[in-house]
């Protein structure tokens, strides 16, 4: 062999030492910083999904508030269409608003069967039901 030849396989062999010391000095600090990046992605994913329920319950919040104030304008109503009544509901009001009613039924059958007093029966007993 000649002087060069040795060189270049000396220098090689340096280059792979170097290298593989290099690597085994570097992958234990990769893994730490890889580690560390997973945690604070972890951690800013867990702060997020924290902001998302509290806004959605704040959502809900503000949305049983608005169904409250809703409920008590109805109630207003109600209490204001009493007083126009004079207190009394007449048994033809209460066919009246019963009436009404049934227009928000739907798709829903309602057979009217009259009573001695011409009034709809409001409520009507249900059978038992077989599995």
């Amino acid at each position: 062999m000649n002087n060069n030849n040795v060189k270049v396989i000396v220098t090689v062999c340096v280059i792979v030492v170097m290298v593989i010391v290099g690597l085994c000095i570097g992958i234990p600090y990769y893994n730490v910083w890889s580690q560390e990046m997973d945690g604070k992605a972890e951690f800013a994913k867990a702060e997020q999904n924290r902001k998302i329920k509290i806004e959605e319950a704040k959502a809900n919040l503000e949305a049983e508030k608005l169904n409250a104030q809703a409920e008590i304008e109805r109630a207003k109503g109600m209490a204001e269409a009493i007083k126009i009544e004079n207190g009394s509901l007449t048994p033809e009001y209460i066919q009246y608003l019963w009436v009404r009613q049934q227009s928000n039924l739907g798709d829903k059958t309602v057979i009217y069967i009259p009573t001695e007093t011409n009034l709809p029966i409001l409520e009507a007993g249900r059978g038992s039901k077989t599995e």
